[in-house]
């Protein structure tokens, strides 16, 4: 992968802005978030669905170093083919598909907007589709609308939708897609909170985080970044080498033990260069 793709693959933050504030899209592009979500979805007011698209046209950020990607209306709603069109017009790094529950709705959009999508997983049916969302080519990384999804199972504990993370995590996998994106955190002014939930990402295999504001772009970095012990150890056994009998603290080193070490460093070296 190279250049956008490469960036939507491995970006770690995705900071929201609403397509009604046009003022904040340069904000959110410098931000320090690693890829930009225009929202025309939930964070405009059924009847302002028009006038925030024409202000997307008008003030669109096409020239910023960030991937910048819009969330539309889903698939089911009145404003779907309208924000589509715009988003053909307006070529953006990928488009954000809310309430995907199937491929063909993945290959509607792709195939309307001229762009990659990023289904945003947020039903039960969106889950037991996975095998095929995740399978479909326009699909390029998943997203997980952890919000959304507990309302619809009836959840009120965040921890109880850690079954849908392993879901979104295996199909990924299975199918070769990036580590997918967990859910917002929306205590925007408890940073232990926006820790917390993102280390508990990273453990269940996720290799970002959606962000509801700036502030919460370097606490996502700061988990999604491997501790030193971790680098120390990679660096450790990539030293050893790897002949079949090589061990390091006790530990033997196997490929899939090289693998992962491989992985932390390269994980230090991104969050390094950002």
């Amino acid at each position: 992968m190279t250049g956008v793709a490469d960036q939507l693959a491995t970006a770690v933050s995705w900071l929201f802005v609403p397509a009604t504030r046009p003022d904040r899209f340069a904000k959110a592009a410098g931000s320090g978030a690693d890829a930009v979500v225009i929202d025309l979805e939930d964070a405009v007011a059924a009847g302002d669905k028009a006038a925030a698209r024409d202000r997307l046209r008008a003030a669109w950020p096409g020239d910023v170093a960030v991937p910048v990607t819009v969330r539309i209306n889903g698939p089911r709603t009145a404003d779907f083919a309208a924000d589509l069109a715009v988003c053909r017009a307006l070529a953006p790094a990928a488009v954000v598909l809310p309430k995907t529950e199937s491929a063909a709705q993945v290959r509607e959009a792709a195939e309307a907007s001229g762009a990659p999508v990023l289904p945003l997983i947020e039903s039960a049916r969106g889950l037991v589709g996975l095998d095929r969302i995740t399978a479909e080519p326009g699909c390029v990384r998943l997203l997980l609308g952890s919000i959304d999804l507990a309302l619809d199972l009836g959840i009120s504990d965040d921890r109880a939708l850690d079954s849908a993370r392993a879901d979104l995590v295996r199909w990924s996998a299975a199918n070769g897609l990036p580590a997918p994106v967990d859910g917002v955190t929306t205590a925007v002014r408890d940073p232990d909170a926006v820790a917390a939930a993102t280390a508990r990402a990273r453990g269940w295999g996720f290799g970002g985080k959606l962000c509801v504001h700036p502030a919460q772009v370097p606490q996502v970095h700061a988990a999604f970044a491997p501790a030193e012990d971790e680098v120390t150890w990679a660096r450790r056994v990539l030293a050893a080498g790897h002949d079949g009998a090589a061990a390091v603290d006790g530990e033997m080193i196997d490929r899939p033990v090289v693998e992962r070490a491989r992985r932390v460093i390269a994980q230090a070296a991104r969050h390094t260069a950002a």
